[in-house]
């Protein structure tokens, strides 16, 4: 077992797949040079091992990025390009959600389209809202992606790697604060399928559902909360398309009930989906209304005591469980 930060698990997610199979290559803005020599980071060294052919520094174009995706996708080859910022994905998102997320369903069926677009998000560096702004909602709305937004480097090792032998497009989101946060990651070869939700602790009182970032504030919240008795089920969807609409409910039907916790803005959050489906699907085994612990609905702040304020915390978390207690 290694010891490995998100972004060294993520690295050597890509270094494995582009060993693996010649046809994966990389392409963003400064992917080899700049902060990605920083050895935690996750595109550090690949440029020295696969050479500029397969480790593209492009302009400073999202849309240019992304359209050298979708061509060289429709192409037969497997691109793994990176968006610095998740909000400049609205830059790639012609390209994207026009393009590379029907072009499968247009072809119907016929043709893969294999195409990963990893996203650095997540607030908490003071770069403000043009740089931090959660939009996973919006790519889970498009019919055609997988959306992948893991929470610890073994998933996002794992989970990369299926990503990368995708037939269809995968956006996957990073939460650049966990970069650093370092995990188990297993020594062996390994994959995590896309569309399986983890409970990362069991519990019998209420379900916590999570991704990304804010499942260390929710384990946070449910270590708090076991101290005065109360037993919390946290569920790490790590993937939000396809989701995993069994351990979500099987969880739910346990408990009785739910609180949804993202730090993306509160209307419109992919919170309001995952209370949809459980209100469909098991209204009935809900014991009390369910809450959604979210940031709020204005732009990041840059100052830090406001991003602070922005983003959700443990406090948070614990007041609205007992809320529904």
């Amino acid at each position: 077992m290694q010891k490995l930060g998100m972004g060294q698990a993520i690295n050597q997610a890509l270094r494995e797949e582009m060993e693996r199979d010649f046809r994966v290559f990389l392409a963003g803005e400064g992917i080899g040079v700049g902060i990605h020599t920083s050895p935690l980071m996750p595109t550090t060294g690949l440029l020295d091992a696969f050479g500029p052919k397969r480790v593209k520094d492009t302009p400073v174009s999202e849309a240019v990025i992304a359209g050298l995706a979708v061509g060289a996708a429709a192409a037969g080859l497997r691109p793994v390009i990176e968006i610095m910022f998740n909000p400049f994905f609205t830059l790639a998102s012609d390209m994207i959600v026009n393009h590379a997320a029907k072009l499968r369903y247009l072809s119907g069926g016929k043709t893969a389209f294999p195409l990963v677009v990893r996203i650095k998000s997540g607030a908490g560096f003071g770069a403000g809202c043009q740089h931090s702004h959660n939009l996973e909602a919006w790519v889970a709305h498009c019919p055609g992606l997988k959306v992948v937004m893991p929470a610890t480097p073994r998933d996002a090792k794992g989970l990369l790697k299926s990503a990368i032998r995708d037939e269809n497009p995968v956006i996957f989101i990073e939460d650049m604060g966990l970069y650093f946060a370092p995990g188990d990651v297993p020594d062996e070869a390994y994959t995590i399928p896309l569309g399986k939700a983890d409970i990362k602790r069991s519990g019998t009182d209420v379900t916590l559902v999570t991704w990304s970032k804010m499942l260390g504030v929710s384990l946070q919240a449910a270590e708090q909360l076991a101290a005065q008795g109360i037993s919390v089920e946290v569920v790490d969807l790590r993937t939000l398309t396809p989701l995993d609409t069994d351990t979500l409910l099987a969880s739910v039907r346990k408990t009785g009930r739910l609180v949804v916790v993202h730090e993306a803005t509160r209307t419109g959050g992919f919170a309001g989906e995952i209370a949809a489906v459980v209100m469909e699907q098991a209204f009935a085994a809900l014991k009390a209304p369910l809450r959604r612990v979210t940031g709020p609905d204005i732009p990041v702040p840059a100052s830090p005591p406001l991003e602070q304020f922005y983003i959700p915390d443990a406090g948070q978390v614990v007041a609205a469980i007992k809320e529904i207690l």
